[in-house]
């Protein structure tokens, strides 16, 4: 399984409606599977502020978090997803040889 598959698996435990979990570790590292972006639409992070909303992907994520270097999280309820559609898009990465 990759760590793609096995992040997507962990974060089904949130029920979401639309969940996307894309590899971006070609956009940081070389060869190394480290960098991932999660777009999370779930009714669970209905009346959470943003905090919350990343406290609860953390936590469902477990100790997978320690497995990877970055994890960009987008938080959104089924409303605020139809209103914006699409996740913002990830920064070019600045170096440091992740």
């Amino acid at each position: 399984m990759t760590m793609q598959q096995r992040i997507e698996q962990q974060l089904a435990a949130l029920a979401p409606q639309h969940l996307e979990v894309l590899n971006e570790s070609h956009m940081h590292s070389r060869g190394q599977e480290t960098h991932y972006k999660a777009v999370i639409v779930s009714e669970q992070f209905a009346g959470l502020n943003s905090v919350k909303r990343h406290q609860k992907v953390y936590a469902t994520m477990g100790e997978l978090m320690g497995e990877i270097h970055a994890l960009a999280i987008h938080t959104y309820t089924a409303e605020e997803w139809a209103k914006v559609g699409v996740a913002p898009a990830s920064p070019v990465c600045a170096g440091g040889g992740h």
